[in-house]
């Protein structure tokens, strides 16, 4: 298969250093750097950017081999130097070469005649290369892999370095690892004839270099962050590594797991055998005792497994290191210097010496305080040995979940689900722990296919399905489009577990939570008063905090107020680490129950605890919950700084969990609005569920509803805003819990309003006015007088309008959202614009200005466009001030929309300017960005 050669990376201050050297003759360059690192690379970079004249360049390799041909590389480069010497006049001692060389022979001097002692014939040699080489002037020689060269090449290298030609640069590389007589010319001292001579030390790449290669092999493919730095770690930053990794990877979303599979190359393996080849059986030994051992380790665990004595421990150890086999790994300890390496290593073994060296780590890691579960899990099962392997990793799993580690719980255990070899009772036991670690891990998918494969098992018992079924429907109804799968998984395991009350109730609960799919609120409440009358019940104060960890959101959700004497049930203090978590969760529940009907300032309160209590424990899922309620806390908050930054990685970290994702996509998919951008709020508002509420998060798809009620009164669509309304507001009636109107209601009616159809508007108040009466549902009170004075404008009763206006405005700056605050002063500045008060231009003035704070493009653009229609500029309180060369606020708009691919017309209709200002402000901009082309721009800070 044909590959594209990537370009290199983490290169430049060494390509620099060495087009510095070749261009100034006479000169030396070494390029020292172990196998894979991109020495080849290097050169070839160096070569193709070389300044266009007559230089002359070639290129030889020695090669491996126990006789090689003296003196191969430099005559296979002066071989081709035949056009270079048409007409030139030759020094007759070149004749000395011509033997060597009978490709150019017919441009050579006569060969003089034999001198009849070897080493006067061989300086006459080495005297013909050098006068042939001064015949060629301006040259660049670059000899590779110096470290197989014969004694011959380097003895004819040193005698033209102790007198270069003027015109000679010489670049040499090698690996270090493989000189075995000091310098890379064979001596410990280098010829210094050369006016200028470097030394080039080639380092591995670092994650940021990494990434680069990755991105330059894989276009287009989404990596994670977590991908890369698992890259790093198993190509330990060797470019030739990563590239066959990358090479070798399928998937569009690769994880480290996808690295793991990935073949040992050709490459690495015939440079593994040649290494071992070249060592003594005691070397050998101990190298493959490091491969056994896998993690780096130290002298004496390696002799043990070896079966070495210390001194011949010692002895090996030097070698193996010299050898560049084994590399030192911390303090006292050695390993090999990437994964795929080791792999190589591991692969000469033979099962029968493997599993001999497998009980041998075993039996050393015994006698270690405490115990190596985890490693002598996986020797176990190497061995052969199943009760250790089980024995061994389930203790592994067990320390692992105590310290939150859930990622690495789940993945020792479902390791052991997959063993084929695995007893019933064993299944049983170890597929309930699998269960609770994954349900408090963000590695769903993988948990859910074996929870899948499990219910098919009839090693599964009878009395455990049910648990793990429960399991299953939790973690299902995290993925997209699992959430009626999950919901029927659910109430299949609460049948199922009948006679184990306290764990059904864990399914009630989830069954009860009124913010999943398409269900009827009424539904919900059935299960919610069968979870509630467990909760009272319980004793226990693990399970209490649990049920209560969802029957608190589950009512404060629907405006219930009986949700918050719940809440006054979850305890201050938890003893056991279960406790810890379920406590987080149940603070970060009730701080998202909160965010969502407008109690944004207890929101904060609850997730401040609740974050802290999940780091705590290191819950990783509910702090991904948490952080996603964050960052829509902030977004109603008006603090939206970085905030598109933070959700995309938030969106990249946790791009399998449904409640997170569509949080984020909504987040995003409002910022875009705000901006103007409306194809990327398009596609972000796609990504909430919107299209396929039964699997959504309800809220979600009731605010995303109501965003693009908003862009499409934006862009002047009054009919499709009108549709989206219809489609909201049937979700909205159907689903039942009219705490989250607060968004969707006041779009819908101010669609209805500017679509003419006031009454339906009005009839739309009145069912909201209604449906919240007796609920704690501030968000959607704060809604009504919006409404109101969204009404009275449409019948021209501007006064009071106005009144609507303001008392709105002061409902939204209690919970606090100071972007609804500045979008109804907006509509009351309008109002007062009809009735030509004399403030108005002042507020319209003002309220761009704090549209501009908050990075609201399309909503000051508005204001301003309205103030010219009227005949006012937008002038700012504090003066107009000179930017020179720094971007105006303006300016920063252009540059932003130009980054994002926007066309100068959808500029102008984003901000409501002509296309000829436009054109003015992209001169402007590409001119103080220093940049030509707007396709070079990216998004100012």
């Amino acid at each position: 298969m044909n590959r594209r050669r990537p370009d290199m990376v983490g290169r430049d201050a060494e390509l620099a250093t060495l087009l510095k050297v070749v261009t100034g003759p006479p000169s030396l360059a070494f390029v020292a750097g172990e196998a894979g690192i991109g020495k080849t690379r290097l050169v070839h970079t160096l070569i193709a950017g070389l300044p266009q004249s007559r230089r002359w360049v070639a290129v030889g390799s020695c090669q491996p081999g126990p006789e090689p041909f003296p003196y191969g590389p430099v005559l296979d480069c002066l071989r081709r130097c035949g056009p270079r010497l048409i007409g030139a006049e030759l020094n007759p001692v070149v004749g000395a070469v011509r033997p060597y060389l009978p490709e150019i022979a017919h441009l050579l001097p006569a060969a003089p005649e034999p001198l009849g002692e070897p080493s006067a014939e061989r300086h006459r040699f080495f005297r013909g290369v050098r006068e042939l080489l001064c015949a060629l002037g301006t040259c660049v020689l670059i000899m590779e892999n110096l470290h197989w060269a014969d004694e011959g090449t380097r003895h004819l290298l040193r005698f033209l370095l102790a007198e270069p030609p003027d015109g000679l640069a010489l670049v040499l590389t090698y690996r270090p690892e493989d000189l075995t007589d000091g310098g890379p010319l064979g001596l410990a001292a280098t010829p210094d004839g050369a006016s200028t001579v470097a030394r080039l030390s080639l380092s591995p790449l670092d994650r940021r270099e990494l990434h680069a290669l990755a991105l330059d092999i894989l276009p287009g493919v989404a990596l994670a962050a977590t991908f890369v730095t698992a890259l790093h770690e198993r190509s330990g930053g060797i470019p030739y590594v990563a590239e066959e990794i990358l090479h070798a990877l399928e998937s569009a979303a690769p994880t480290p797991a996808h690295i793991d599979a990935v073949d040992v190359p050709a490459g690495v393996l015939d440079t593994t055998a040649s290494r071992l080849a070249a060592l003594s059986e005691d070397a050998v030994a101990l190298v493959l005792a490091a491969a056994v051992t896998d993690a780096p380790a130290s002298a004496t665990l390696l002799s043990q497994v070896a079966g070495l004595d210390s001194a011949r421990t010692r002895v090996a150890l030097v070698e193996s290191l010299r050898g560049n086999m084994l590399v030192p790994a911390g303090t006292g300890s050695y390993g090999f210097r990437h994964v795929l390496a080791r792999r190589a290593a591991y692969q000469r073994l033979t099962g029968p010496e493997s599993e001999e060296l497998h009980v041998r780590a075993m039996q050393a890691l015994r006698k270690e305080h405490p115990l190596p579960y985890a490693q002598l899990a996986e020797h176990a099962r190497c061995a052969g040995r199943l009760v250790d392997w089980v024995s061994y990793g389930e203790a592994a799993a067990d320390a692992a979940y105590s310290a939150g580690d859930t990622d690495t719980a789940t993945a020792l255990l479902r390791r052991l689900l997959n063993e084929p070899a695995l007893g019933p009772s064993d299944v049983d036991r170890i597929a309930v722990k699998f269960a609770r670690a994954a349900r408090a891990g963000l590695d769903q998918r993988e948990a859910t296919a074996l929870l899948s494969k499990l219910m098919a098992d009839p090693r599964l018992s009878a009395e455990i399905r049910g648990e793990i079924r429960l399991s299953l429907g939790l973690l299902l109804v995290r993925e997209e489009r699992g959430l009626e799968a999950g919901w029927m998984e659910i109430e299949l395991a609460v049948n199922e577990l009948r006679g184990r009350p306290e764990l059904a109730a864990r399914g009630m609960n989830v069954l009860a939570e009124p913010y999943i799919g398409t269900r009827p609120i009424a539904e919900n409440l059935r299960w919610m008063s069968r979870a509630e009358q467990v909760l009272a019940d319980a004793t226990d104060p693990q399970l209490r905090v649990t049920l209560l960890a969802n029957a608190v959101a589950n009512r404060v959700h629907i405006g219930d107020h009986d949700g918050w004497e719940l809440a006054k049930q979850l305890p201050e203090r938890v003893v056991s680490a279960a406790e810890h978590r379920e406590l987080a969760r149940a603070h970060c529940n009730l701080a998202d129950a909160c965010s969502w009907t407008g109690h944004y300032d207890l929101a904060r309160t609850h997730l401040s605890i609740g974050l802290r209590l999940a780091a705590d424990c290191d819950a990783g899922y509910i702090m991904s919950v948490g952080l996603t309620t964050e960052l829509r806390l902030d977004w109603y908050a008006g603090t939206w700084a970085h905030l598109t930054g933070k959700a995309a990685a938030y969106l990249n970290s946790y791009s399998e969990l449904l409640p997170v994702t569509t949080e984020l996509e909504l987040v995003l998919a409002w910022l875009s609005v705000a901006r103007g951008e409306w194809e990327t709020a398009l596609a972000h508002f796609d990504n909430t569920g919107v299209r396929n509420p039964a699997n959504a998060i309800t809220p979600v798809a009731l605010s995303a509803h109501a965003g693009m009620i908003r862009m499409h009164l934006s862009r002047e669509d009054t009919d499709a805003a009108v549709a989206e309304a219809g489609t909201g507001l049937e979700l909205l009636r159907a689903k039942g819990v009219w705490s989250w109107a607060g968004e969707l209601v006041p779009a819908a009616v101010t669609a209805l309003c500017q679509a003419g159809l006031t009454g339906q508007a009005e009839d739309l108040l009145a069912e909201l006015r209604a449906q919240i009466d007796g609920r704690d549902a501030p968000g959607a009170a704060a809604a009504v007088n919006a409404c109101l004075g969204d009404i009275a404008a449409a019948r021209s009763a501007l006064a009071e309008a106005i009144d609507h206006y303001a008392s709105a405005q002061r409902a939204c700056a209690r919970l606090p959202a100071p972007y609804q605050v500045a979008l109804l002063a907006e509509k009351e500045a309008l109002c007062r614009l009809r009735l030509e008060q004399p403030d108005a231009t002042d507020a319209l003035t003002e309220l761009a200005e704090t549209f501009d704070g908050l990075g609201a493009t399309r909503d000051a653009a508005r204001c301003r466009h309205v103030l010219r229609d009227n005949g006012s500029a937008a002038q700012s309180r504090r003066g107009r001030r000179g930017y020179g060369n720094e971007l105006s606020p303006r300016e920063r708009d252009v540059a932003r929309l130009l980054a994002g691919n926007r066309t100068n017309r959808e500029i102008a209709e984003v901000l409501f300017l002509s296309k000829r200002t436009v054109e003015q402000h992209v001169a402007s901009v590409l001119r103080k960005l220093r940049v030509t082309s707007r396709h070079d721009l990216v998004e100012p800070d």
